[in-house]
């Protein structure tokens, strides 16, 4: 096994080249049996339908070391289910999902030694995507496609990790009301560049994007999803089409529920209604959880629990997601695939 020069607890949330990705070419109606290359360059076709017309999705995950030494892969069955929903949307081939999992177990077993040490809070980032490459210059599905699998170790996606921070409600539209937004493609990510950095530029952490059609409810947070904890016991995040089904999400709405003993409700969240919550966060793969100080909503900026401590249910919650990733709480059933 291989060693790494990191210092695992200075990790942000950026790129660094490991080993070996997974690729694999879509022509002729089929999948090739895909293999594991050394070659971070990706090779396409100058009229590649990803490059003009926005053809590619992507999924993200995490490999986590645990306190004995082994390796835990967190819920892929549920990235593969998302990535073939996202290839329907986009007119893609799916890949099946033993394809997708044996794809990324593979990879986490070449880069081994780039997973980061127990304790550290460190992981192993994994990004599978597929793109719409080949000869192609009408906007019409891609004549070929391929699938990537590749890896990094990272560290927090916000800066402090489990530290409150502020958000600014954005003015954008993350995504049309029946457009692409419970998918995972590139578009939507693009369309997000612009109020993000608008909002990082006013000194908050990311921005929060209002539903399409009324602008009167929170659908998500930057590339996180919303949630809120009310003064009665209720886990709280929003429910809409146009918002993409994090399964950080739907795993703290059975946690909060079964472990908890919290009422776990995906409804409305009115934006001039924060006062019912007493603790609110972000969640996702990337972001795990980021308790969220306080949102600031044109003239009015609403605080949470605290602008600097972490609330007791954020917290709980955190402990118990992340002690079922590192190994150190027992799991649902089925959640974690022991590498």
């Amino acid at each position: 096994m291989g060693k790494v020069d990191i210092k695992w607890s200075e990790l942000g949330f950026s790129y660094i080249k490991t080993d070996y990705r997974y690729l694999s070419y879509w022509k002729d109606g089929k999948w090739d049996d895909g293999e594991l290359t050394k070659d971070n360059q990706v090779h396409i076709s100058e009229g590649s339908t990803a490059l003009h017309y926005g053809q590619t999705a992507f999924e993200g995950l995490k490999a986590y070391r645990c306190k004995d030494g082994s390796i835990n892969l967190f819920r892929p069955d549920e990235n593969a289910k998302r990535l073939q929903n996202s290839c329907r949307r986009l007119l893609m081939p799916e890949i099946p999902t033993d394809v997708f999992i044996q794809a990324c177990l593979d990879v986490v077993k070449a880069n081994e030694h780039f997973i980061p040490p127990y304790g550290t809070g460190a992981t192993l980032y994994i990004r599978p995507y597929i793109v719409g490459v080949g000869d192609n210059i009408g906007v019409n599905p891609a004549p070929e496609y391929l699938f990537s699998v590749f890896c990094m170790p990272v560290g927090n996606y916000f800066k402090g990790g489990l530290a409150p921070t502020n958000f600014i409600v954005s003015e954008y539209d993350r995504a049309a009301g029946n457009g692409t937004g419970a998918a995972k493609v590139g578009g939507n990510y693009a369309a997000s560049l612009l109020p993000g950095e608008e909002a990082h530029q006013r000194k908050f952490s990311d921005c929060i994007y209002l539903d399409p059609q009324t602008h009167t409810k929170i659908e998500e947070v930057g590339a996180a999803n919303f949630f809120g904890i009310t003064k009665d016991n209720q886990f709280v995040t929003p429910l809409s089409p146009s918002i993409l089904p994090s399964i950080t999400k739907y795993s703290l709405l059975y946690l909060a529920e079964h472990r908890l003993g919290l009422k776990a409700v995906e409804g409305d969240v009115a934006i001039n209604k924060l006062g019912e919550f007493v603790e609110a966060g972000a969640c996702g793969t990337a972001a795990v959880i980021s308790p969220i100080a306080g949102i600031q909503y044109k003239d009015d900026f609403h605080v949470f629990y605290s602008e600097t401590e972490v609330g007791p249910v954020t917290r709980r919650l955190y402990d118990e997601l992340c002690g079922i990733q590192f190994g150190d709480v027992e799991a649902p059933e089925g959640w974690i695939i022991k590498i």
